[in-house]
């Protein structure tokens, strides 16, 4: 059996034609140049782009045969952080920790240090299962870097 190749991919909302597949991958997942993934329907398939990408959500991988196959965000353990949004995310960005920013909550991995470090500055932290897609990095790497980058 010959397992499909994609070399290509298309970026949400520039697919040539609709999905008949999807994967669905967690944020550690969604970074990579070369791997073998296997669809919701158990289909495996090998990934080998050109280079080591981010990859969100709503994009697609296009096989060697044409099909495409969706990439869906996996829930993952998550903490929901309200309050004072500004000063809670300047905490978080201090400590190099992936953070999905949004109007009225930041959302981050789950980890009772940082949980407990919100709290102690006044944050409601929620743990929930959800899809994690965090900011990202701002030199063009789509993912936030530690200082060894």
């Amino acid at each position: 059996m010959t397992v499909p190749m994609a070399q290509i991919l298309h970026r949400a909302g520039h697919w040539p034609r609709l999905a008949t597949g999807r994967v669905v991958l967690g944020y550690d997942e969604r970074f990579l140049r070369r791997k073998r993934l296997v669809t919701a329907a158990g289909e495996p398939f090998l990934v080998d782009l050109p280079e080591t990408v981010n990859l969100l959500a709503g994009d697609a991988f296009e096989l060697d045969d044409k099909r495409l196959v969706e990439i869906a965000a996996a829930d993952e353990d998550v903490l929901l952080v309200t309050g004072d949004i500004a000063r809670l995310a300047w905490h978080i960005g201090n400590r190099h920790t992936p953070c999905q920013i949004e109007t009225a909550r930041l959302v981050i991995r789950a980890d009772h240090v940082l949980a407990d470090m919100l709290r102690g500055l006044g944050a409601t932290v929620v743990a929930a299962r959800a899809p994690f897609t965090p900011e990202g990095g701002a030199y063009g790497h789509g993912r936030t870097m530690g200082h060894e980058h």
